[in-house]
């Protein structure tokens, strides 16, 4: 899988042919601009300069478009670290470049969570993961749980870059709560922004699992 994550933008010239890619592109800058819950194959046909008859030549409906869209998040996540390195380094590379690629599209995260994916290629990701924990040593049961407890972390860490950092600004902290007034001075800024978080979290995740009874050996 491509691990080098990027921002694929909509360019709107008449000369080029419409393809499924590119409507990607533009369903793609639709939802980074906050319209991932009124996002519909008219506003897109919109986006695009199309009528919306048009672009049946190139996607079923808005459930297959939400697919696509999926299926291009995937392309810029590394699973296949399970074929040559230990399952706790393969599954922390998953991790982070799946935080990676849904960072690109913030937004995105929502809307994917609305419907279950059907998108080939993603569940081919997660057969890649569970095969990968299993062959290292994990239990069958168990596989689907470590692989959504990672997952869980990512999904999470993403909504939290969309969003306040929960009101824990320097500036709206009572004087009374001193040590919490200190931790987020401006000082401390970088080591409290969402990704920072993620990155505390996947580690304690993977060790933590690591230490679980019945764990294979890192």
């Amino acid at each position: 899988m491509n691990t080098s994550a990027h921002r694929e933008r909509w360019e709107d010239d008449p000369s080029r042919p419409l393809t499924r890619r590119r409507l990607v592109a533009a369903a793609l800058d639709l939802v980074d601009e906050g319209h991932e819950d009124l996002l519909s194959m008219r506003m897109l046909a919109k986006r695009v300069g199309r009528q919306v008859s048009s672009l049946y030549n190139h996607v079923t409906n808005r459930a297959e478009l939400v697919e696509m869209m999926r299926a291009h998040l995937v392309e810029n996540v590394d699973a296949d670290g399970f074929v040559d390195a230990p399952w706790n380094v393969a599954l922390e590379r998953w991790a982070r470049s799946y935080f990676e690629a849904m960072a690109e599209h913030p937004y995105l995260g929502r809307l994917l969570a609305s419907t279950p994916p059907q998108d080939p290629s993603t569940m081919k990701m997660y057969e890649a993961v569970a095969s990968g924990l299993v062959a290292a040593g994990w239990p069958v049961s168990q596989a689907v749980a470590v692989l959504r407890s990672v997952e869980s972390l990512v999904i999470g860490s993403v909504q939290d870059l969309t969003g306040p950092e929960l009101g824990l600004h320097s500036g709206e902290i009572s004087g009374e709560l001193s040590t919490l007034a200190l931790a987020m001075s401006p000082e401390h800024v970088r080591t409290n922004t969402a990704a920072a978080a993620f990155d505390v979290g996947i580690t304690a995740i993977v060790e933590g699992l690591s230490r679980l009874p019945g764990a294979p050996a890192a």
